[in-house]
């Protein structure tokens, strides 16, 4: 069968069955192209409608099982062929961490401007999950040094992995950290994307998300319980001029409301996403009370 019938057959059939596309794409269509892509391991740059590519009986193979498990037990794409792209770069992914899909991506790739008087020197990426934000911060900004944090060592695992994949291993540190309980200096940038999912909304999610770990998704208090403690947290380990940049998502509204008083930057993205906030450490220290 040729690649692109294949693609147009994959894609049918995605959409008749109902899936939910959240993990890098938007429709059926594109979600066949990465699947089959991936899967067969074709730069993303070549037009699947110009090919004159055959797939052989093996690749039919592997591809009709990928297109079963996306189907049958609604896998996430990026499980099944193990990468994920996050600010133009592929990641490993597995099951260790969330899927990549943050709108932080445009952040970094804008150099965080106009949020950054300067670039930074030291960074840290907090709920790190398999290390995108970090890494890429480490490519964006080659002169800083990076902590990726997070509560789960299986999840660091698969960070130090990625870390070497893109060569950043001599200026990223992986570290196991309850939040900032192991550390111990301070940063001129701290991004955070923590779970801010309330128990009421994980009930009405698509099985795709059901995939990725749930201490990752799921947040008591709203979805706010960790999200509040890093507000109330950071201002200790942010240098004079730092700034924390976090994600909050759908929780967004709840925070507004409980922190009314907390001159939080809410951003806008051109290429999608909401519930990122941004605020100085300066803000932090003089805005204390209000996050009381």
């Amino acid at each position: 069968m040729r690649l692109a019938d294949y693609i147009d057959k994959t894609a049918e059939l995605f959409a008749k069955a109902d899936l939910h596309f959240g993990h890098g794409t938007d429709n059926a269509v594109d979600e066949a192209v990465y699947l089959v892509y991936s899967g067969l391991g074709i730069d993303f740059a070549e037009d699947f409608h110009h090919s004159r590519r055959v797939l052989s009986t093996p690749e039919l193979h592997i591809l009709d099982e990928f297109v079963r498990r996306r189907i049958e037990s609604r896998e996430p794409v990026a499980y099944i062929v193990g990468e994920a792209w996050f600010c133009g770069l592929p990641f490993f992914t597995d099951e260790r961490a969330l899927i990549p899909r943050s709108p932080i991506a445009e952040l970094i790739e804008n150099r965080f401007s106009p949020l950054l008087a300067s670039p930074p020197t030291s960074i840290l990426d907090m709920c790190t999950g398999g290390g995108c934000i970090g890494i890429a911060c480490a490519l964006q900004f080659p002169e800083a040094k990076v902590d990726l944090v997070d509560i789960s060592e299986a999840s660091l695992e698969l960070a130090r992995k990625n870390s070497d994949r893109h060569g950043t291993s001599d200026r990223v540190r992986a570290l196991q950290s309850n939040l900032f309980s192991e550390i111990d200096r301070r940063y001129d940038l701290i991004v955070a994307n923590p779970p801010y999912v309330s128990k009421q909304e994980m009930q009405s999610l698509p099985p795709e998300y059901l995939h990725e770990p749930r201490h990752g998704l799921e947040c008591e208090d709203e979805g706010l319980a960790l999200s509040l403690q890093i507000l109330r947290q950071a201002e200790f380990y942010l240098t004079a001029e730092g700034i924390l940049v976090m994600e909050v998502g759908n929780s967004d509204e709840a925070l507004q409301k409980r922190l009314s008083k907390l001159p939080m930057l809410w951003l806008e993205f051109e290429f999608g996403g909401h519930g990122v906030m941004a605020i100085t450490s300066q803000e932090l220290v003089k805005f204390r009370e209000a996050l009381n």
